[in-house]
């Protein structure tokens, strides 16, 4: 399903806010017509607003009736109305609705209280008032949940002020400067309770290369805070745009448990593809550049950034490149959790932005368990269950582990021919 930015009118391609575009579908003739908003659900969980509002908004708009509570998710509006039009007057709704009237971002959610609707920004901490003039306003002083509930809007904008607040303290040296240990469920090492720090006792040249690179990195983490910052001005996002290749030129955005970007993560994801753009290929880009990048934006022990070195560090030429690589993957995947974030993006990778590789998808799991980076422990019950937490659609998952059929079935025979000889 193609996505848009959230507020369209930032043409950032690495922007974290992401929605799916509205697809509509027109049904009926004469005076039956209708328009059917097949996925204004989704959207609507995008915004952390009730679905309701935003039909009811497009009724107002339109001058339309509209359906606001339907009990098979199909949400219509009373006329012909193009998907593309609806968009627009949706561009309406998330400027007085859902944005923030201080930051301008979508992480708000509506308080009702004395029959006046505030938005609450869990990013500034700005309170500010919705215009009741609007005639959807008045709709949603009306339909307000229950109290002592929270409806699923709500609960959305709670969690994704969560996560903005774990992604804020990854940069810390522990997890104690955002309230979680390094063994608490929070933490982004609850799996393997502790910081993975590069072996003292290794003698690899590939150890001794990051030792020597690193410490510029380490008397810069000495100071209590780095400020950086990037040029965010229209100008700048096309410049950097336009230097990337065509096959470079996709809007990469790591998504964690609740759907939310992390702009570390964006920002080492953007550095990958501008560099390998600069060098000209993603094999020009060296193993220690990359891990002191990561260290630099104090990601280099998180299990996510893992998803994004396997949706940056290879091309077309992945099953030959993973060899290469083995070297600087082993260092940073130190747990099972580390090995499950890698697989995700690369089913991404093959899914979503290579599609073409999904016949491949063996022979790069086999060079995976060749080099140690997965164990069959983490890809067996990978390949058992189809997902969509890393690919658009249940569907490519599926295609994704249909193709890596054949691989599991050589890793079950495997298994049973060591148990046999070991039987002997």
């Amino acid at each position: 399903m193609a996505t848009v930015n959230v507020r369209r009118d930032v043409p950032d391609p690495f922007y974290r806010y992401k929605m799916e575009r509205l697809q509509s579908k027109i049904e009926g003739k004469g005076n039956g017509i209708k328009t059917v908003i097949a996925n204004l659900s989704s959207v609507a969980h995008s915004l952390a607003r009730p679905p309701a509002y935003v039909i009811k908004y497009f009724g107002f708009e339109l001058g339309a009736q509209t359906n606001t509570n339907p009990s098979d998710d199909r949400w219509i509006i009373n006329g012909a109305h193009d998907a593309s039009k609806l968009q627009d007057y949706l561009d309406g709704f998330i400027s007085k609705f859902v944005l923030c009237k201080k930051c301008k971002n979508p992480e708000t959610d509506v308080n009702i209280k004395d029959g006046r609707i505030f938005l609450d920004c869990k990013a500034c901490g700005q309170r500010s008032e919705v215009d009741l003039r609007l005639k959807l306003s008045s709709f949603i002083v009306k339909n307000q949940p229950k109290k002592g509930k929270k409806d699923k809007s709500t609960k959305k904008a709670d969690r994704r002020a969560r996560k903005e607040a774990g992604a804020n303290g990854d940069n810390a040296e522990d997890g104690s400067q955002n309230g979680a240990s390094p063994g608490d469920s929070a933490s982004d090492h609850a799996d393997d309770n502790g910081d993975y720090e590069v072996d003292a006792g290794s003698d690899d040249e590939l150890t001794r290369r990051i030792r020597e690179g690193a410490d510029d990195i380490d008397a810069v983490e000495d100071t209590k805070e780095v400020q950086w910052s990037v040029d965010t001005s229209e100008e700048a996002v096309r410049a950097r745009a336009q230097q990337l290749p065509d096959d470079l030129k996709r809007a990469l955005v790591v998504e964690d448990e609740d759907g939310e970007g992390s702009s570390s993560y964006d920002a080492f994801g953007k550095w990958m593809e501008t560099t390998a753009a600069e060098k000209g290929g993603v094999d020009k880009v060296d193993d220690v550049d990359i891990y002191l990048k990561a260290k630099e934006l104090g990601i280099e022990t998180k299990h996510r950034t893992l998803t994004v070195l396997a949706m940056t560090l290879f091309d077309d030429k992945i099953v030959k490149q993973i060899d290469q690589r083995a070297g600087l993957l082993k260092k940073m995947m130190t747990s099972d959790r580390h090995q499950k974030a890698f697989l995700g993006g690369t089913e991404r990778f093959v899914g979503n932005e290579k599609p073409e590789l999904i016949p491949q998808v063996s022979a790069i799991l086999l060079k995976y368990y060749e080099n140690d980076l997965v164990t069959e422990e983490v890809l067996k019950p990978w390949g058992s269950k189809a997902s969509k937490k890393y690919v658009d659609d249940i569907k490519t998952s599926k295609k994704v582990r249909k193709s890596a059929e054949k691989f599991l079935e050589w890793l079950d025979n495997a298994e049973s021919d060591e148990e046999e000889s070991d039987e002997e």
